[in-house]
């Protein structure tokens, strides 16, 4: 058996900052993108409460979860939700004493009426996601996105060696960290048991998550056609009807989209709302995506080859793709990732926007003279609406392409393809 040889994740850093400055670090995301892993490289002691056996152990006696050498980690802690209250008193007696314990678990909605106190200034909360081009070697990280924040000087690098083919595969592999240790052909499985284990997802009383497996999968599919689209509620509705001929109701669509965002399944991106010079509306409709492009294609059990065959479809994956990669990389700078879109048809795939204000505009297109000119158009229009007497001036403007050279235009907007970015 190949031995297990651990690769660094870009979420460490803030991950270290919260150790140093709270008593007790979440680590929230998607199951299976590491987040055990990466805890148990800062962790000096652990307990987990992920069987049946360790949650009865822990459950006759929570106290014994809070002994060991600091930080002590608490797998899937969700499974016994008073573990907080005990953590809190414990930081509390131990005087607010930094750095003591770190919570893992891939459950997003909690029985908070188990949970006596809020945790404030004692917890703080660190996202994880599957890995992204950069942490998984498949990006030379010669663009840094904290640089651009940085006015970083006209770039040039030539053309990589990756094609069309590797980003469709990047795809629909995903950043699952079990995928990158097999062959290609057996790591396009790896999201698909992912999902099968999602839509069959059992609590710990062995109850069905999803009351419907058959609707929970017709919702995906949905979703997965409309990826990084604004559809709204509606139309999602009236998709479903047309490809499977079952009538759902608003609660029911509703509440089924609330449970893959509480599974780190779907992964939205919210609206950005900066002050322009004219009276222009600004839509609010957040842009549908998934915590990770490969779970759509499993939705509707599309391949590389299907990718390559659809450029349409392969441009709205990729931005999917490229979204995935923006949140991992904004997160290490303080950043986060949001969309525009204006009554006037003016849309910007990704914003990103620190909370110092400063922001950068990126378009995100497969590649080709036209479609990057085009790209490049609607960014200086943007640059052009916003009202600079009450807003700052982008740090940059850049086209995220999938291949090709990374170069910087005679009108200062960076083309970079994503297989050159990072953090």
């Amino acid at each position: 058996m190949e031995e297990f040889k651990y690769i660094k994740r870009i979420a460490e850093k803030e991950l270290l900052k919260k150790i140093r400055t709270s008593g007790c670090v979440l680590i929230t995301g998607p199951k299976y993108c590491g987040k055990t892993t990466t805890a148990e490289q800062f962790a000096k002691s652990s307990h987990s409460f992920s069987t049946l056996s360790k949650i009865n152990l822990y459950s006759s006696d929570i106290k014994m979860a809070l002994i060991g050498e600091t930080p002590t980690l608490i797998d899937e802690w969700q499974n016994i939700p008073l573990v907080w209250d005990e953590i809190r008193d414990e930081i509390d007696r131990r005087h607010g004493k930094f750095g003591q314990y770190i919570l893992t678990g891939s459950i997003h909605p909690i029985d908070y009426d188990e949970i006596m106190h809020s945790g404030e200034g004692r917890f703080s909360k660190v996202v994880m996601y599957p890995f992204s081009l950069f942490e998984s070697g498949e990006s030379s990280g010669n663009v840094s996105l904290n640089d651009l924040f940085n006015k970083k000087d006209n770039i040039f690098f030539n053309e990589g060696n990756q094609t069309l083919l590797d980003i469709a595969y990047y795809i629909c592999r995903g950043g699952w960290p079990t995928s990158l240790n097999v062959d290609k052909e057996d790591s396009l499985e790896i999201a698909k048991n992912y999902l099968f284990g999602i839509i069959n997802y059992k609590n710990k009383e062995k109850k069905l998550y999803f009351a419907n497996t058959s609707t929970a999968s017709f919702i995906l599919k949905s979703y997965a056609r409309n990826i990084s689209t604004e559809v709204a509620f509606t139309t999602l509705l009236k998709d479903i009807n047309e490809h499977d001929g079952i009538k759902y109701d608003d609660e029911t669509l509703t509440s089924y989209i609330e449970k893959f965002k509480n599974l780190f399944v779907i992964d939205d991106i919210e609206s950005w709302n900066p002050n322009l010079r004219s009276e222009t509306s600004i839509r609010t409709k957040p842009t549908r995506h998934f915590v990770d492009p490969s779970l759509a294609t499993v939705a509707l059990g599309i391949s590389p080859d299907d990718l390559l065959n659809d450029f349409n479809t392969f441009g709205l994956f990729f931005e999917d793709l490229v979204v995935r990669d923006l949140k991992v990389y904004s997160q290490a700078i303080n950043a986060s990732v949001a969309h525009y879109r204006d009554n006037d048809g003016l849309e910007c795939d990704a914003i990103i926007h620190k909370t110092n204000g400063d922001w950068g505009a990126l378009e995100i297109k497969l590649g080709g003279k036209e479609l990057i000119d085009k790209a490049c158009s609607k960014l200086l229009t943007l640059k052009n609406k916003i009202d600079y007497t009450r807003f700052k001036k982008p740090s940059f403007l850049a086209v995220i392409t999938a291949t090709g050279s990374a170069m910087t235009t005679k009108d200062g907007i960076h083309i970079i393809p994503i297989t050159m970015l990072k953090d």
